[in-house]
């Protein structure tokens, strides 16, 4: 199969972009992959909203800037940071015009909510499922474009580059180039060859890798780790965010409730076992003081008192607004017998956003030429060290916007020889591959992987524990990579394969980082170093 555009990831940076280009080029083809239902993306469970200097009256493009490198903890790039919040409103401004329906006060001016490390009330929101909401506005514009083809349950093995037709990289063809993607096609179940002469992955995250997350099942790093197969530049995998308060619900594993940070913002208070609030012991900023220090407050609290949660209270908060802003969260708290209005709702943190991954530049570009990243696989420099809450769909939109202009430029001169490679590019190979024999082996090492991950790679570090995930790392990759070459694909070996990858990325990471900043903290290493660097792999 040959596409003009391929996309993979049918999130809110696949879809922008896909949506972009069918508008300006009505003539070319435009292939969606994901891997399973159309809506099952990142996207649809972030709850709190997008941000954006939308009040000028009071709020100001200097103000959500500053916010977002205090909260990048040094790290974040500044130009991108000025990219994103100088361009992110007209993005905003476009997904309104697709349709997204944002709450609007009575006047009909827009309701703007205030999260932790703002300063200003900045958030765009739809109730508390406002990924949902851009998520379904996006896949009903798309639908008006007959030269869009989203395909769904098509997994994507690896990314197609020049090993695979033969040659190796050498110092007289420097540049790494990709062509398309095998894929796995779960409606044929066959393995095929996609051919594009431009490619954006937008895959998503990683949260899976460990044992609670507010992830998808889907968010097992796939994009990451094609691309560091590839031998693409992977950028800073150690900064791994925690939400602070995911629900608490025991013998809950894999994706957690996300109790939205917008909640904190509308007044609730974090309170431990003895029901103290806390947060005031920590931060001036209390309980809206940015991720990191929340959810490394609540692992101190839980540690202390010798327990698997704290609390959140919101007893105190107005009742109507609540139910107005927050409904779902009433009604799945209601459904497992916890009354917000007089009940303290348990949370802890949970595995919630990967602010590294495929190093990109202004114009999303990649590493490897003809291939593009937006959205959570990407590592744009916008987060730094720790994401500003609501800044990542702001992202996603704005480099989806940057890729497809940038794909716009390149459409004009792609070269005779690189068409003439595609024609080269062999189909998939399974000779010699046979059926597994037993899952047992697949979804042992899954559970292994996301214990090690939990245990030893979780909100505090130290070097024995980060030596120990690394040992283990090595024995389960070993053993993987094994089953992998003698039997045939599928999702579950796929995903165990990459999430493996992404797991020896962020531990590595981890490792190479001798300090403690942002999200990353080490108590072998408790201090920040006057050094300023990011962790290419």
């Amino acid at each position: 199969m040959k596409t003009d555009f391929l996309v993979i990831g049918s999130g809110i940076a696949g879809l922008t972009y896909a949506l972009k280009v069918a508008q300006d080029c009505p003539d070319k083809k435009i292939t969606i992959l994901t891997k399973a239902k159309s809506d099952e993306t990142n996207t649809k469970y972030a709850q709190g909203g997008i941000a954006g200097v939308w009040d000028k009256s009071h709020d100001s493009f200097e103000k959500h800037i500053e916010d977002t490198l205090i909260a990048g903890d040094g790290l974040c790039d500044k130009n991108i940071v000025e990219i994103v919040v100088r361009e992110g409103v007209q993005r905003i401004s476009e997904l309104i015009e697709w349709g997204t329906r944002f709450d609007k006060e009575p006047d009909g001016d827009y309701k703007l909510g205030k999260e932790g490390g703002h300063s200003e009330y900045r958030i765009l929101h739809h109730k508390d499922i406002t990924g949902s909401e851009m998520e379904r506005a996006l896949l009903e514009a798309i639908k008006k474009y007959p030269n869009i083809e989203l395909i769904t349950h098509c997994f994507v093995v690896d990314i197609i580059t020049q090993h695979h037709l033969g040659y190796l990289v050498t110092k007289s063809t420097p540049d790494i180039e990709c062509f398309g993607v095998y894929v796995l096609n779960l409606n044929s179940n066959s393995t095929e060859r996609i051919l594009a002469s431009t490619i954006l992955l937008a895959s998503g995250g990683n949260g899976q890798v460990y044992r609670s997350t507010t992830n998808p099942y889907i968010a097992t790093g796939d994009g990451v780790a094609m691309v560091y197969r590839a031998k693409g530049r992977i950028e800073n995998m150690e900064f791994i965010q925690f939400h602070p308060t995911a629900l608490y619900e025991p013998g809950i594993r894999g994706q957690s409730f996300l109790i939205t940070e917008a909640v904190r913002g509308d007044g609730g208070i974090l309170r431990n076992a003895n029901g103290e609030a806390f947060m005031k012991r920590y931060d001036e900023r209390e309980d809206l003081a940015p991720r990191d220090i929340v959810a490394r407050a609540i692992d101190n609290e839980m540690k202390v008192n010798g327990t698997e949660y704290v609390y959140l209270d919101c007893r105190e908060m107005d009742r109507e607004k609540f139910m107005e802003h927050f409904p779902n969260i009433y009604a799945k708290c209601k459904s497992i017998g916890i009354d917000i209005f007089h009940d303290m709702i348990p949370v802890s943190p949970a595995a919630h956003y990967s602010c590294g991954g495929i190093k990109t530049d202004e114009w999303a570009k990649t590493s490897i030429k003809n291939l593009y990243a937006a959205g959570e696989c990407a590592s744009t420099g916008l987060h730094g060290a720790n994401r500003l809450a609501s800044n990542s769909l702001l992202e996603a939109m704005v480099f989806a916007h940057r890729a497809y202009q940038d794909a716009m430029k390149q459409l004009s001169i792609k070269k005779n020889a690189y068409l003439h490679a595609l024609e080269q590019i062999p189909e998939w190979n399974a000779a010699g591959t046979s059926v597994p024999k037993e899952m047992i082996v697949i979804t042992q090492s899954v559970k292994e992987l996301k214990m090690l991950m939990s245990d030893y790679v979780g909100i505090v570090r130290n070097n024995d524990r980060l030596q120990r995930a690394n040992r283990r790392l090595d024995l389960l990759h070993e053993e993987t990579e094994t089953l992998y070459e003698k039997t045939q694909v599928s999702p579950q070996l796929c995903e165990l394969r990459n999430m493996i990858t992404v797991s020896y990325l962020i531990v590595k990471g981890a490792e190479l980082r001798k300090e403690s900043r942002g999200l990353h903290f080490n108590t072998d290493y408790p201090n920040r170093s006057e050094i300023l660097q990011d962790t290419i792999l």
